[in-house]
């Protein structure tokens, strides 16, 4: 899938290449955002302890019109309540500093979002950031998110929590 826009800048979603692994692993050990530097565990969180990932884990890579990659998306289920009809999908997105404020970051969450309405039976589709990251605040309300409120505490990220501003899309909003 693609997207443009009036600066002719091109984005699009594929899922990564089995040669593109050694790339993507490199990103995730070198978190260029401090939105993306967990750092340690909270305290009384063993360093021994697993959280499973969680269910419905899946990723996508970010490209540009030269099919170079510049990000990623990815998405989980979240369970609001004991039935199928209750799952929304929560999406998360990361994408190079030297490839920021050029519009992939809307672009490649507004088209994860209609690819996950057409192929997924949910009803919600949301995100959340940090309360200080207002470019990707400002993205995911050109994505078509709502804004909904602020989860105070949400994220242990870089040593302390961290309050996080929360979006959603309905399939019903179009």
């Amino acid at each position: 899938m693609a997207r443009s826009s009036p600066g002719h800048v091109v984005t699009r979603l594929r899922p990564a290449r089995p040669d593109e692994a050694e790339l993507l692993r490199g990103w995730r050990a070198d978190p260029r955002s401090e939105y993306e530097a967990w750092g340690a565990l909270p305290p009384g969180v063993a360093s021994t302890a697993t959280i499973p990932e969680p269910p419905g884990l899946a990723e996508l890579v970010v490209t540009d019109g030269d099919d170079q990659p510049v990000g990623t998306v990815g998405w989980h289920q979240v369970v609001y309540g004991p039935t199928a009809g209750s799952i929304a999908l929560d999406i998360g997105i990361s994408l190079r500093p030297e490839f920021q404020r050029r519009g992939h970051g809307s672009r490649a969450q507004r088209m994860l979002s209609e690819y996950l309405f057409r192929t997924f039976p949910v009803h919600r589709v949301q995100a959340s950031t940090d309360v200080t990251n207002v470019g990707e605040q400002a993205a995911l309300e050109r994505a078509g998110f709502a804004r909904e409120g602020v989860l105070r505490g949400a994220q242990w990220r870089a040593g302390g929590w961290h309050d996080l501003v929360s979006y959603a899309r309905l399939r019903d909003d179009a």
